[in-house]
C-alpha cells in the first residue's frame, strides 16, 4: 500500500548531444527535485548549466558499481516523501543505463514511479535507420567476449524482428566481422554514430559493406540496426502437432488449423488437408 506521504522516483531522459532536445519538465525536475541520483555528477552538473538551471537537491552519483549499495536508502528516501530524479548521461534511465534496480525495487515497495520522456538511442537509431520498424527487438550492448557474441549472433539468425544494440567503437569491426560470419554479408544493417550531435553518420548498407568500413576504426558513440531474418515458408506437414495441441485444448479444428496457419504465414486449407492426412 503506498503511502499518502511518500514521494516519488522519477526517472528522466536526458539530450544526446543537443541541449535543445530537453523538456521543460526536465529542467524543472532538476530544479525541484530533492534528490538527483546522477550517473556521472560532472555531466549532471553540465547539462544543468547547459540549460541555464540550478540543481535544487543534494546531488548524488548513481553508477553501475555503486547502483546496488545505493538504491536501499533512495528507496527509503523516497518513503519519506522524497521526490529521486534519476539522470544518466544520455539517454533513458534504466535502458543499459543505471536505474533499473530502483524501479525494481520502487515497484515491489509500493512506491510512485513515473517518468519524463524524451531522448532514446534505440527509437531514435530505428527511426531513421530504414528498416522495418514495426516490430523491433532491443538487446542491449554486445557480448564482448567471441564465444558469447557468436553464440548471441546465432540467436539472431532466424530472428523475424528488427534488431537494435548498442556496440562500443573499439569492438564494431569485430563485431560485424563475426556478423558476417553468422548472418551472411548481405544481411542489411545500419550503424548509427553520434546520434544527434554535430558529426552524427547514419551508415546503411549489408554486413559486409559495414564491416569492411568499420575495418579501419571508428569512434564515437555507436548503435547499431540489423533487419530481420527473411521469412522461411514453413511446411504444413511440420504445424500438424501445434494444430492437434489446440484441438486437445478444446479448440474447433478449423479454429486451430486457422490461428497456427495465420502465425506461420500458410494455407489454412494445406493446414487442414494436412492434419487430416497425418489422421489417416
Amino acid at each position: 500500500m503506498t503511502s499518502s506521504s511518500a514521494g516519488r522516483l522519477i526517472l528522466a531522459a536526458t539530450p544526446m548531444g543537443q541541449y535543445g532536445d530537453a523538456s521543460p519538465r526536465l529542467r524543472q525536475a532538476l530544479a525541484d527535485a530533492d534528490i538527483v541520483a546522477a550517473e556521472d555528477t560532472r555531466r549532471a552538473k553540465a547539462l544543468a548549466a547547459g540549460l541555464d538551471v540550478t540543481i535544487g537537491g543534494r546531488l548524488i552519483s548513481y553508477y553501475d558499481q555503486v547502483e546496488a549499495a545505493r538504491t536501499p536508502a533512495l528507496v527509503e528516501a523516497i518513503a519519506g516523501g522524497a521526490d529521486v530524479l534519476v539522470v544518466t548521461d544520455a539517454g533513458m534511465p534504466s535502458v543499459s543505463d543505471p536505474g533499473f534496480k530502483l524501479v525494481a525495487a520502487c515497484a515491489q515497495a509500493g512506491l510512485p514511479v513515473t517518468c519524463l520522456p524524451g531522448p532514446s538511442a534505440v527509437t531514435t537509431a530505428l527511426a531513421v535507420s530504414g528498416l522495418p520498424s514495426e516490430r523491433f527487438c532491443f538487446d542491449g550492448f554486445a557480448p564482448r567476449k567471441p564465444g558469447a557474441r557468436t553464440a548471441w549472433l546465432t540467436t539472431l539468425a532466424t530472428e523475424p524482428r528488427t534488431v537494435v544494440f548498442f556496440e562500443s567503437p573499439h569492438r564494431l569491426a569485430d563485431t560485424l566481422s563475426a556478423a558476417v560470419s553468422v548472418l551472411g554479408a548481405d544481411r542489411r544493417a545500419v550503424v548509427c554514430r553520434e546520434l544527434t550531435k554535430t558529426y552524427e553518420e547514419i551508415r546503411r548498407g549489408t554486413l559486409g559493406e559495414l564491416a569492411g568500413w568499420a575495418a579501419d576504426g571508428v569512434r564515437g558513440e555507436i548503435t547499431v540496426v540489423v533487419a530481420p531474418a527473411d521469412a522461411v515458408d514453413a511446411d504444413p506437414a511440420d504445424l500438424v502437432d501445434q494444430v492437434e495441441a489446440l484441438v486437445a485444448q478444446g479448440d474447433r479444428l478449423k479454429d486451430a488449423c486457422g490461428q497456427v496457419a495465420t502465425e506461420a504465414g500458410v494455407s489454412r486449407r494445406e493446414l487442414y488437408e494436412a492434419v487430416l492426412a497425418a489422421r489417416g
